[in-house]
């Protein structure tokens, strides 16, 4: 991946600036760690950034948090669509109100004043292309393989499948058909031992969630010739990786989402076209051997 970008540092705040953060859920390390880059920039610009993200993955508590944010006044809406059909009706009222809206992570159908994510479909295709090096370098060429993902609505997760799905391109891998664990690592974890029990070589999680469920799962077997590969750092991924039930995980940097967007949200509020652009903000590949 190319170097990234980021918008000029000349960021200047009046300090009345009141932007909404407004992510999946609250409990995910990744949003805590995307909260906790946005409030560090806030407190740089001397901005308001709130967290008002529902506690769960629902469609219905994220348009609730969107609604509440237009009601209270907020310039701006940060936010990573958890169903992007689902709440594009919402950010367009606000958007209709004068409500700038940032995408952070995954967008909605709704034209933003710019996007800060990981280029998800490259990030998946990364994971497939180390899950099949690690297969062929084990001497495996052929078998099933299993994946979790969150919903099918999801944009950030649909594309990270869809990359992955590429890398067996060609391949004599069978890739299954996706199962949905919801983000939930338990739901996850009973999906992944459902694989085992039909042979599966390798199983690919999607985000937080899915990848820790696999992991346990393929720790629960007994197994550790099936190869885990997942996405998102939380403590629980890095130790399944250090015990040797994961190979790797594509680590995001929400840290980088949560301050960039921040900045661009100022800059927006400002009156400053940023013309939507969409910023890569990257991934690396977090090995047992890589400096975590």
């Amino acid at each position: 991946m190319g170097a990234v970008v980021y918008a000029e540092d000349d960021v200047k705040a009046t300090g009345d600036e009141k932007i909404a953060l407004i992510t999946m859920d609250s409990i995910d390390q990744h949003w805590i760690t995307l909260n906790e880059g946005a409030q560090e920039e806030a407190k740089e610009l001397g901005v308001t950034v709130d967290f008002m993200s529902p506690n769960t993955k629902d469609d219905a508590q994220q348009i609730e948090c969107v609604n509440n944010a237009v009601a209270g006044g907020y310039d701006a809406i940060m936010v990573a669509a958890n169903g992007p059909d689902a709440i594009s009706s919402a950010l367009q009222e606000a958007k209709d109100q004068d409500v700038k809206i940032i995408y952070v992570d995954s967008p909605a159908n709704v034209d933003a004043e710019a996007t800060f994510s990981t280029d998800n479909k490259a990030a998946g295709k990364t994971a497939g292309e180390e899950m099949k090096k690690a297969l062929e370098a084990a001497g495996v060429t052929s078998g099933k393989i299993g994946v979790i993902n969150v919903n099918a609505a999801t944009d950030s997760c649909v594309n990270r499948e869809e990359g992955f799905r590429e890398a067996f391109d060609g391949s004599d891998f069978e890739i299954m058909e996706t199962q949905y664990g919801e983000g939930d690592a338990a739901k996850s974890q009973s999906i992944a031992e459902n694989y085992i029990t039909q042979g599966v070589v390798g199983i690919f999680g999607c985000n937080e969630g899915s990848t820790t469920g696999a992991g346990n799962a393929i720790k629960a077997s007994g197994n550790t010739d099936i190869i885990g590969v997942g996405f998102d750092k939380s403590d629980a991924i890095l130790n399944l990786i250090d015990d040797g039930y994961l190979l790797c995980t594509m680590a995001q940097n929400p840290d980088v989402m949560g301050s960039e967007g921040v900045k661009a949200a100022v800059r927006a509020i400002g009156g400053e076209d940023l013309g939507g652009e969409v910023t890569d903000t990257g991934v690396s590949v977090l090995t047992k051997d890589s400096d975590k």
